[in-house]
Parts: structure tokens; sequence; C-alpha cells
């Protein structure tokens, strides 16, 4: 199964850069990737539910009707990384050939996103910025696979 992860806009902050860069390389040991950066273009003036509009149909405009649409929202489900492994495998075995991963924008996502998602996922109780999201995915992403593939990575 592929990935794609559209992410709105560029990461801020290097050090966050370096980690994505680092686990997408990772990743494309195990499965193909794509990471595409996406422009987003917002209207001084725009209310935060206009900007969500917005960010949502960029990152609904980048996935399929057959992806699997991961959404991450803090109002997600929380699972453990063996059983993120095990739903990746599950997807696999249906025949998926794609699983699009959705992070919105500092304000969230907006209510188109979160009605055509196939699985809502929060990583943590916690808040954490998008740009950390990013990396904490693509992490995970990366444990799952060598999870899946027995290897030492998860011990």
């Amino acid at each position: 199964m592929k990935i794609n992860l559209p992410l709105l806009g560029k990461t801020k902050d290097s050090f966050i850069e370096a980690g994505i860069k680092e686990y997408s390389g990772r990743l494309k040991h195990y499965t193909p990737i794509t990471v595409n950066i996406l422009k987003v273009k917002k209207k001084k003036g725009w209310t935060e539910e206009q900007d969500r509009q917005e960010e949502g149909r960029l990152l609904l405009a980048n996935t399929t009707p057959a992806d699997v649409k991961v959404v991450l929202d803090s109002s997600g489900k929380q699972i453990s990384s063996v059983q993120f492994a095990d739903l990746l495998s599950r997807w696999e075995q249906e025949g998926r050939k794609l699983a699009s991963f959705l992070i919105g924008g500092p304000t969230g996502h907006s209510n188109d996103v979160l009605q055509q998602a196939n699985f809502t996922l929060s990583l943590s109780r916690m808040t954490f910025t998008h740009d950390m999201v990013r990396m904490f995915l693509l992490e995970q992403l990366y444990r799952a696979y060598t999870i899946k593939a027995g290897e030492k990575y998860h011990k």
C-alpha cells in the first residue's frame, strides 16, 4: 500500500524538516511514499472557518475516492503502535492501494475533511503543532512497518 502525505505549506523549523526527511527516507524501504507540499492561499480577513475550508479543499483535492483517508485530529482514536501496524496490514489485506494521511492546519480540519475520513486518528491527548505531527506520524508509520517486518526498531 502506498502512503500519500499532502502537507499544508512548508515545515517551519529545520529540525522538524530534518526529522521528516529522515523518517520518510527510512519508510521508502518498506512502501512507496509521496510527500506533497501544498501551497495554501488564504485571503486577508478570512475567518478561521474560511481558512479550514480552503485547507480542506486542498487536502481533499490531493486524494482520490479510493484512498483510505486517515484524518489526524484530537478527537480521533488513540491506538498503540502495534495496533497501528495491524490496521495498516488489514487495509493491505483488503486490497487498498493508497492511504492518505491528512493533517490539518493550526485551526484543525473542515467538516468536509472530517466527514470523508475512513479513520480518524489521534496521536496523543496532548496538543502538538501541526508541523510536529508531520514528523511524529512519519516516525509511527516507519515504526509500524518495522513491526510488520518483525524488525527490532520497535523494541
